[in-house]
């Protein structure tokens, strides 16, 4: 049976979108399947600069900086080991500590030798970093609210959890990111790896 198929994988026939396919052949997307797909790209593609360019006019920071400094934030002691921190925010060492390093410019971030083990070095917020990122939450916030969740109801924000949930384990398989978001879950101790 022939089929057309676009780049996004549209298949114009209900076989080729059949969860079992032609042998060997990937299962193509349905109409329906591809455009929420192309819109989810589409958000995701448009969040982050929405995000990064309202912190960078109102905080002189990006949102992974911004990102970088919450986390640590919300550490006990302001404190975590630069790989945990890594992990929580799902960045490369080598990208954190480019990050840090501008962060630690800027008086906002240290990085110190951890007490427990001298090899690894902790990034700890400074006060000005935990002033900067209290006075950039509010602006952040109300971002997040305008762009995302005041265009969904209340079941909608359900609906998106519940997707996100689904998600996020084939996403995020170790739950570097995932597991900060679960019910009781502990942080890491300061200076601990998670």
């Amino acid at each position: 049976m022939s089929t057309r198929r676009t780049t996004t994988g549209d298949a114009s026939s209900s076989a080729a979108a059949s969860p079992a396919g032609e042998r060997g052949q990937p299962r193509w997307l349905t109409a329906d399947e591809r455009t929420a797909w192309v819109r989810l790209l589409a958000v995701t593609e448009l969040l982050p600069g929405v995000l990064d360019s309202q912190l960078r006019r109102d905080a002189q920071l990006t949102h992974f900086e911004y990102f970088v400094l919450a986390m640590l934030s919300e550490a006990p002691e302001r404190t975590l080991r630069m790989n945990s921190l890594a992990g929580l925010t799902s960045a490369t060492l080598p990208r954190l500590s480019h990050v840090v390093r501008r962060l630690e410019e800027r008086g906002l971030v240290e990085r110190v030798p951890c007490p427990q083990d001298k090899r690894v070095t902790n990034a700890v917020l400074t006060a000005a970093g935990l002033s900067a990122v209290e006075q950039a939450a509010p602006g952040h916030v109300t971002t997040v609210r305008e762009k995302v969740l005041d265009a969904l109801t209340s079941e909608q924000v359900e609906q998106l959890r519940a997707i996100t949930d689904a998600l996020l384990p084939r996403l995020d398989p170790n739950r570097r990111l995932s597991k900060l978001y679960d019910p009781g879950h502990e942080r890491p101790a300061a200076g601990r790896d998670s």
